[in-house]
């Protein structure tokens, strides 16, 4: 119900599930319902906690299997496309060749059908270290900064507002003193 709600009411075009065999029949009930599904395999930030943190994932045989055959059985489960987030590139490649629904990849290598990054990594809106994959495109964290740091100083020594910012009256002048404005003098 909740998905179905998502699509008529909130006007989204689809539904996006985290994981392999744990939503793969969920996939394929709302898939035969009309609701399409967008799957999301490797690193699965819903789940982070319980795969010991942010990691790359399906670094092993066995695990690169399990994903492999996750994937398989999303695709048959009716997804429409497969978002492949931290796994080695030459599994990426793998599951890309071995499906028929597109695949995007974060931080998956190039040969998905198609890339994404959050949009805070790619602009540097987050400070600290970015994942390996994220490429920055901007720093904007260090711009949003130096801006408010700017607004704040120019708030505290009584260059903003001036009075190019003032709405005065038909035959006024904008207040001289700060506190004139406020506190009517």
């Amino acid at each position: 119900a909740s998905a179905g709600r998502f699509i008529q009411e909130a006007g989204m075009h689809a539904v996006k599930l985290e994981g392999g065999g744990r939503v793969v029949e969920i996939t394929r009930r709302l898939t035969e319902i009309g609701i399409p599904v967008m799957g999301h395999l490797g690193l699965t930030p819903q789940f982070v906690h319980q795969m010991g943190g942010f990691k790359v994932q399906g670094k092993t045989d066995a695990q690169a299997a399990n994903i492999l055959a996750d994937a398989k059985a999303l695709e048959k489960a009716g997804a429409f496309s497969l978002v492949l987030e931290g796994v080695p590139s030459k599994l990426a490649a793998e599951i890309t060749h071995e499906l028929r629904i597109p695949t995007i990849g974060i931080g998956a290598g190039p040969a998905t059908d198609g890339q994404v990054l959050v949009f805070h990594d790619m602009l540097g809106l987050t400070t600290g270290k970015a994942p390996k994959f994220v490429k920055r495109y901007a720093n904007l964290a260090e711009e949003i900064t130096r801006a408010a740091t700017a607004y704040a100083e120019d708030v505290r020594t009584g260059r903003f507002p001036g009075p190019e910012h003032e709405y005065t009256a038909n035959g006024s002048t904008p207040a001289k003193d700060p506190t004139e404005a406020r506190y009517g003098g």
